[in-house]
């Protein structure tokens, strides 16, 4: 496999989708060496048919708002690749939402997935429907319009949806109510992230931001460091964010920035529990303003306008709101700032740029695909559950992801480690999600 012919080509097949080039070509680069160990993966063709997804629905969404005027937005559903196991992915509702994005996410669900230990497949989809500014009543007719358009296309063993960026609780609750009106069967198996009282998984709102910092702490504890006592500074304030910062506080680090479009609010004495409540608040607000934790806690925070999260001292730097949000610029800025750690939270939330200087400046990184891989995780047990028709206690199901997550790291340490000790866990990831996927692949035969 000669990396730089593969990605001209598929350039040449897809131009201008960079965020898909840009995840395609992270993993080749991590899986040349091993693949080319394998000549029965080359015969096969399994890279070049791993990095064109399975097939794409694209469909219109048309819906009434609350002047009465009709709305249409786009709708998208990527199925990357079932090797080895049902499709299984997020919806995204916002306004940066295009196919490159979505393929790039599918891509990514694949090998993220893989690592899981859970039989799951890789995929994506969602829409440009921007939430922020729209009622609750707008969102529900929305959900049940998009809903219509792709319930065909999904099912239990078929193709599992959860929510993204933009898509909540709420969400899946207006999106299932819709299918199970059309579908006529009660199956809560079709969509994970549901209420607890129709077939959710106790700490499913939690599990990304839990698992991350899991992991986390085996990374901290691989380089014989502790989360205890260190400052965490990290981007967004959404569902992911919220489970971070909750979990960060419980292990005994303290949370000294939370980000947002507008700006940053700076917490010197760390997050409170208080805090960490209103962040649900903000969420469902559709404000999408960081300035109102300030507003709300103006003795506890201070807001910036314009500024990152990175541009607050800390020790560990956790981003967990959108794709690229960290260049190299702002790795810079985080290690002037003192900072020795960085995990993405949030799917490929550094920029080549940023994640190479880090790697060569000794800064502890990990990618998303394996920090984030809580979260589909205990979708996976929210499956598990449904399909079982039972309900696990949240120590159950804590247990569980922590087993994973541990799991996750110890295939990173195994498929990544450096002949002079360290780990690389960009490349320990890939390879690892890369070989069980390749292998089910192969053993499947040319379909």
């Amino acid at each position: 496999m000669k990396t730089a012919e593969i990605m001209a080509n598929l350039a040449a097949k897809h131009p201008g989708e960079n965020e898909y080039l840009q995840a395609v070509q992270e993993v080749l680069e991590s899986i040349e060496e091993v693949y080319n160990q394998h000549p029965e993966f080359e015969k096969a063709k399994i890279v070049e048919r791993m990095v064109e997804p399975d097939r794409i629905f694209t469909f219109r969404v048309t819906w009434v708002d609350d002047k009465g005027e009709v709305q249409t937005n786009l709708g998208y559903r990527i199925q990357f690749n079932s090797a080895i196991g049902p499709y299984k992915g997020g919806l995204r509702f916002h306004k940066a939402v295009v196919p490159s994005m979505l393929k790039f996410l599918g891509f990514e669900q694949t090998f993220k997935n893989a690592l899981t230990t859970l039989p799951m497949g890789g995929a994506k989809g969602g829409s440009d429907f921007d939430p922020v500014g729209k009622s609750n009543d707008e969102i529900m007719r929305f959900c049940q319009a998009f809903m219509t358009e792709l319930w065909q296309c999904i099912g239990p063993d078929q193709d599992i949806p959860a929510g993204d960026v933009g898509v909540g609780g709420r969400e899946i609750g207006f999106l299932y109510g819709m299918y199970k009106k059309l579908a006529r069967e009660y199956n809560t198996g079709v969509l994970t992230g549901k209420g607890a009282t129709w077939g959710g998984s106790i700490l499913r709102p939690e599990a990304t931001g839990f698992g991350a910092l899991y992991f986390t702490q085996h990374l901290l504890h691989k380089a014989g460091k502790d989360i205890a006592g260190k400052r965490v500074a990290l981007s967004g304030f959404g569902n992911v964010a919220w489970g971070a910062a909750t979990k960060a506080k419980q292990l005994g680090a303290k949370v000294v920035a939370i980000s947002g479009p507008d700006g940053v609010c700076e917490i010197p004495d760390g997050i409170t529990d208080e805090m960490i409540a209103y962040m649900l608040d903000m969420r469902a607000s559709n404000r999408n303003k960081v300035e109102d934790m300030a507003t709300k806690f103006p003795e506890k925070a201070k807001f910036t306008a314009g500024k990152k999260a990175w541009s607050v001292p800390c020790d560990i730097a956790l981003p967990c709101a959108f794709q690229n949000e960290l260049s190299e610029d702002d790795a810079k800025e985080l290690q002037k700032n003192g900072c020795w750690c960085c995990c993405e939270v949030s799917n490929m939330g550094c920029q080549p740029g940023a994640i190479h200087y880090f790697q060569n400046n000794g800064i502890l990184f990990a990618p998303g695909k394996a920090v984030n891989a809580g979260g589909v995780a205990t979708s996976g047990l929210e499956m598990t559950q449904n399909a079982s028709h039972i309900s696990w206690s949240a120590k159950e199901v804590d247990d569980k992801l922590h087993f994973i997550m541990e799991s996750i790291h110890e295939q990173c340490v195994k498929y990544g480690t450096q002949p002079d000790g360290h780990v690389d866990y960009v490349k320990g990831a890939n390879i690892a999600g890369f070989m069980k996927v390749a292998t089910a692949m192969l053993e499947q035969g040319i379909i």
